[in-house]
C-alpha cells in the first residue's frame, strides 16, 4: 500500500474505511499508528492480525477531545482531568477504569483502557471527522522498530493496511508516556517525552515507577503497550556500548571482517569499508526524533552488528534509554563468536 498525502479527501476516505471496519495508518506526533474503530471488535482484531501482536497486549484508544474521556472511562479522576488540561493534545496516555461497553479485545482482557489525544493535525482531523475512538498501536510488526515516516509503514506492513495517510515525519519520534490512574496512586508505566517530573509537578505527588529496569519494579499489574523486555528492536543484532569502548569494538569487529553499523553522537570518526557511521544529534529531543529512522537505515544494510553509543543517564534521556535498552543488548567486554 503506497502512502497517500493526507488532504481532506484522503481523510474523508479514511473515515469511510474505518466505518467499514478497515485499517488506516496515520501519523501522530510520536509514531505512526495502525488504526481501527475502537468500538468494533472485529476491526480491532485485524490490528492484531496485521501486526502479529498477542491478543493480551492492550491498545491505546485515541480520542478527539478531552470531553471524550467519559465515553471510554467509567470514572474520570481529578488527576486525569489535570493532566489532560496540561498535556493534551500531546504524547501522554492515561490508563483508566473502562466503561463496560468498551470491547475487551481493545484492553487485552483487562478492565482498564488507555486513552490519548494526539498532537498532530492529521490525527486530530481524522479523529474529529470520524467522531469516535480509534484504537492504534504503532504501525509495525510486533516488537520491531516503530515507524516515524509513512514509508516505514509501507515497508513494514505493505498491503495489510487499507490506507496509509502521509503526514510527514513524526515530531517527537518515540512513543507516548503512559501513566496509570486506575488505582489509588498514579504509576508511570512507560517513560516518554513528557517526563516524570512534568507529571509530578502537575499532580503535586510522587509517581510510582512501574516499568521494567526501573528503581521500583513489579509494582503494577496493569499490562500496557511497550513493556516487553525486547521491543522496538531491529532484526540486526544491536549492542549498547560506552563511547570509550566504541573504537575498540569497531576495530575488533573489523578484524573479524564483520560489517558494522554505529549510532553515535560523540564519536569523531569511524571511516572504513566495513563500518557505517550514523551521527546522531546531541540534544535528547532531537535524538529521539531521529532514532527510529536511523535504526531502520542501519537495519536495512544487512550488517552483522549495530553498535549504539550509550546515551547519558539523565532524566532528559530516560525515554531514549528505555527504548534502546529494549532494542539492544548491554555491552559485554568479550564479544560472542558469530
Amino acid at each position: 500500500m503506497k502512502p497517500v498525502f493526507a488532504d481532506d479527501a484522503a481523510i474523508d476516505f479514511a473515515v469511510n474505511l474505518l466505518r467499514q471496519g478497515r485499517l488506516v495508518a496515520f501519523p501522530t506526533e510520536t509514531v505512526y499508528g495502525l488504526g481501527a474503530d475502537a468500538s468494533n471488535p472485529d476491526a480491532v482484531r485485524r490490528i492484531f492480525q496485521a501486526k502479529g501482536r498477542p491478543a493480551d497486549h492492550p491498545l491505546i484508544v485515541h480520542i478527539p477531545a478531552i470531553e471524550c474521556l467519559s465515553d471510554w472511562a467509567l470514572t474520570v479522576p481529578d488527576a486525569a482531568r489535570q493532566l489532560a488540561a496540561r498535556f493534551w493534545p500531546g504524547p501522554l496516555a492515561m490508563i483508566l477504569n473502562k466503561r463496560p461497553e468498551v470491547p475487551l479485545v481493545v484492553t487485552g482482557g483487562q478492565h482498564t483502557v488507555g486513552l490519548r489525544m494526539p498532537d498532530h493535525p492529521v490525527a486530530l482531523s481524522l479523529l474529529k471527522a470520524f467522531g469516535g475512538g480509534i484504537a492504534a498501536p504503532s504501525a509495525n510488526r510486533f516488537c520491531r522498530i516503530s515507524p516515524t515516516q509513512a514509508v516505514h509503514v509501507e515497508e513494514e506492513l505493505g498491503d495489510a493496511v487499507d490506507l496509509i495517510l502521509d503526514g510527514g515525519a513524526c515530531q517527537v519520534g518515540v512513543e507516548s508516556t503512559i501513566v496509570d490512574l486506575s488505582g489509588n496512586r498514579p504509576k508511570l508505566l512507560r517513560p516518554g517525552h513528557i517526563t516524570r517530573h512534568d507529571i509530578e509537578t502537575v499532580l503535586q505527588t510522587g509517581l510510582i515507577i512501574a516499568y521494567p529496569h526501573s528503581e521500583q519494579t513489579n509494582l503494577s499489574e496493569i499490562r500496557a503497550p511497550g513493556l516487553m523486555a525486547v521491543h522496538y528492536a531491529p532484526l540486526t543484532l544491536a549492542m549498547l556500548c560506552p563511547v570509550d569502548c566504541l573504537p575498540e569494538m569497531i576495530q575488533e569487529l573489523n578484524s573479524r571482517n564483520k560489517k558494522t553499523g554505529v549510532l553515535a553522537y560523540s564519536l569523531k570518526q569511524a571511516d572504513n569499508a566495513l563500518t557505517r557511521l550514523v551521527r546522531m544529534p546531541k540534544r535528547a529531543d532531537d535524538y529521539a526524533h531521529a532514532l527510529y529512522a536511523a535504526l531502520r537505515e542501519l537495519d536495512s544494510l544487512q550488517l552483522d552488528m549495530i553498535l549504539v553509543e550509550q546515551p547519558p543517564g539523565t532524566e532528559a534521556w530516560r525515554a531514549i534509554n528505555d527504548r534502546l535498552g529494549k532494542a539492544a543488548s548491554a555491552y559485554q567486554p568479550v564479544l560472542a563468536t558469530q
